[in-house]
């Protein structure tokens, strides 16, 4: 890898860096880190390699090489560090596989690798891509892709990739016995009807029906008859709550600790889960995950700017001029600018989740689920990212699983563009991205063969 990324280093040298090479904003803090600054784990780079990655003139483009251990289903990846704004790249992933357990004791507040659930390693010095362990028969094995883009400093997207694995672990741990088991009716959510809904319309519980034979109808000591309504909770929507609660939990965290540890700025994150034949696409922020099926677009999720939430954010036109993003995480010391007022209250960490259900569809080997940062979306349509990436895997060796990292790494380049005497260009000599850029490229016919 360090060879590879020296090379790609020399290939580009003799151009002019674009923007700041400012540190970190937030590191002056006297507080340890939480985590050392580093690059996705799944990578394995040495701290060498870290540091030649991170030119910013160069801006070599970091992929999975053929001899490392791959990512589940072949999954590609890709990043690039931006083009001077910040010395690091505030951009960080993970991806692992993992074994959720029925919970058996106490909470864990903070959740940790010594928690009860299984998990494997992604390294390339790992033990391979077999769960440890699994000869448990009382747990549900789960698949895990996330992005997080910092602002104001790394810390926060660094903790994030470390831990919010562990909290959705942690709240799905509740739920093992009713996913597992479709045999398990979802529970009931009793919900009052309105006084003015007609008798017709209503449904009448059993608890409801004793309660009203109470006494004689009319009698002062009687209380008034209470109609409710039963509300199925769908398994789907168990695993949607268990993925929001673990944002807000994840969030919790970074406040708590941030007294304690030097954990700079905030995070936008995009997670997506693979769980009994479902794919869970949690979106807060502005990076964007899309699917191509068939040469078709899927949008699958929403960005969430102060442009697209203007309505909630109306009254707060100075929070607009101080963070391009209102849901996340971290973001706990922001102030407007020039004031002392904080921003966080009106700031969310709650994302958006869709649902894809790959039961539904036969996918070929060219359908995938790319999820990236807005480095790429910046510069790059869906359909243009689309159409690439249909021109580009009928020409990749079928059965070369490396297929999905050149995709992937096809696609950074794209956005990257080539450094000439005016910057960064791309396709008609448009302005390349000048961001971080990372891009994973899932194949969903592996999915198929999951279920």
């Amino acid at each position: 890898m360090l060879t590879r990324v020296k090379s790609a280093v020399a290939n580009f040298m003799g151009g002019i860096m674009a923007g700041s090479s400012g540190a970190d904003h937030g590191s002056g803090s006297d507080l340890p880190l939480r985590f050392p600054y580093g690059r996705p784990e799944f990578l394995g780079l040495s701290a060498d390699e870290v540091e030649c990655s991170a030119d910013h003139i160069a801006r070599p483009i970091l992929i999975l090489s053929k001899e490392t251990r791959r990512l589940p289903w072949t999954t590609g990846y890709a990043e690039v560090i931006n083009a001077g704004k910040s010395t690091h790249n505030e951009d960080q992933a993970s991806c692992e596989v993992l074994f959720v357990k029925k919970k058996t004791g106490g909470t864990n507040s903070t959740p940790n690798k010594n928690s009860s659930t299984k998990r494997r390693s992604s390294l390339p010095n790992g033990e391979g891509l077999q769960l440890k362990d699994n000869s448990d028969t009382d747990g549900i094995n789960l698949y895990y892709w996330s992005l997080f883009d910092g602002h104001a400093g790394s810390g926060a997207a660094v903790v994030a990739s470390k831990l919010l694995q562990h909290h959705i672990l942690e709240q799905l741990q509740e739920l093992v016995d009713i996913l597992r088991n479709s045999a398990i009716l979802p529970p009931t959510c009793l919900g009052e009807e309105p006084e003015h809904t007609t008798a017709n319309s209503r449904t009448l519980t059993r608890a409801a029906s004793l309660r009203g034979g109470v006494g004689a109808p009319g009698s002062p000591s009687t209380p008034p008859t209470r109609f409710f309504t039963e509300k199925k909770i769908p398994h789907e929507c168990l695993v949607i709550g268990a993925i929001e609660s673990a944002f807000k939990e994840m969030d919790l965290q970074i406040e708590r600790e941030r007294t304690v540890y030097n954990i700079s700025g905030g995070c936008t994150a995009l997670v997506v889960v693979y769980l009994l034949g479902k794919l869970y696409v949690a979106n807060a922020g502005d990076s964007r995950a899309i699917i191509i099926r068939n040469g078709e677009v899927i949008p699958m999720s929403s960005e969430f700017t102060p442009e697209t939430e203007r309505q909630r954010l109306q009254y707060l036109a100075r929070v607009m001029a101080t963070i391009g993003v209102t849901r996340g995480l971290g973001d706990h010391d922001l102030k407007v600018h020039d004031s002392n007022i904080y921003i966080k209250p009106f700031l969310s960490s709650s994302p958006e989740v869709r649902v894809y259900d790959l039961l539904q569809y036969e996918h070929g080997p060219d359908d995938v689920l790319i999820l990236a940062t807005d480095g790429l979306w910046d510069v790059l349509l869906n359909e243009e990212v689309a159409e690439a990436v249909t021109s580009f895997l009928p020409n990749c060796d079928p059965d070369d699983p490396h297929r999905y990292t050149l995709a992937a790494q096809d696609l950074v380049m794209r956005a990257r563009g080539v450094l000439k005497d005016r910057g960064w260009r791309i396709s008609n000599d448009r302005l390349g991205s000048g961001d971080d850029i990372s891009v994973y490229v899932i194949p969903l016919i592996h999915g198929n063969k999951q279920s």
